[in-house]
């Protein structure tokens, strides 16, 4: 149990010694796109009846800084241990998987709820954003949160250069993040991209978190949470096991 706090401890410090970086900055750019979509489309687009467009963004947005920063946090740490050979005195301590794996998910869904409450305290200043149930908020929160962190680590692993980690941020999880609804609601999609949009596991995060706030969204909540943790569990049991071969580590 030492090791673990201990390796958890270092993990937070990882971040929180740079929080301007880690924290603030995120928290700034989320918040400047807030800033434009309500310039631009504020009372021209109305999505939930009663709720104006830039209340409706805001739980997207926060959800969107949450899920990229997990992501973030542990895909860059596990690289970095990679790239600096520190990774194998970790694998070499007595600390099992699951501990290692525990560690990195619980300091990357740290860094994202900090951030996910920054973006969230500065629009709830100048946004009357109501909440419906607390409940929905925090488990989609925490299962989102964790589902990209165990995610980050499997990209941590199987890059061999930040290039590499770049290139799968980039061209899988910002597409993803983006064609999940945080803009929009699906069903104001064509067909086609209605369909594929639910194909896309980071929708239903969206949405799920969504409902917390308004009470409505485009998928009910227990069918959403049900996919959410159903990916999860596939994704940690996947990078449990590529840290457990030693896959791309023990070289």
């Amino acid at each position: 149990m030492n090791g673990f706090l201990t390796l958890l401890y270092k993990e937070l410090l990882r971040f929180w010694k740079v929080g301007f970086q880690t924290v603030v900055a995120p928290v700034v750019s989320t918040l400047l796109y807030l800033l434009i979509f309500f310039h631009v489309l504020e009372g021209r687009i109305e999505v939930y009846q009663g709720i104006s467009y830039s209340v409706f963004l805001i739980p997207g947005l926060v959800m969107m800084a949450m899920i990229q920063n997990a992501f973030a946090n542990a895909s860059s740490s596990m690289i970095q241990s990679k790239i600096s050979g520190n990774i194998v005195f970790l694998l070499l301590s007595p600390l099992t998987y699951l501990e290692i794996f525990l560690a990195y998910i619980l300091a990357s869904v740290a860094r994202g709820f900090l951030v996910g409450m920054g973006v969230y305290l500065v629009a709830w200043l100048f946004f009357d954003i109501p909440f419906f149930q607390m409940v929905w908020i925090v488990l989609f929160a925490v299962t989102g949160s964790a589902l990209l962190a165990a995610l980050g680590i499997i990209a941590g692993i199987w890059a061999d250069k930040f290039d590499q980690l770049a290139a799968f941020q980039n061209f899988i999880i910002m597409p993803l993040t983006f064609l999940s609804g945080v803009f929009y609601s699906i069903h104001s999609l064509p067909a086609i991209w209605e369909f594929l949009s639910y194909l896309n596991p980071f929708f239903y995060l969206i949405d799920g978190f969504r409902y917390g706030f308004f009470g409505v969204s485009d998928m009910p909540p227990y069918a959403s949470l049900t996919i959410v943790l159903v990916c999860l569990a596939a994704i940690s049991l996947l990078a449990i096991n590529m840290l457990r071969s030693g896959y791309k580590l023990r070289h």
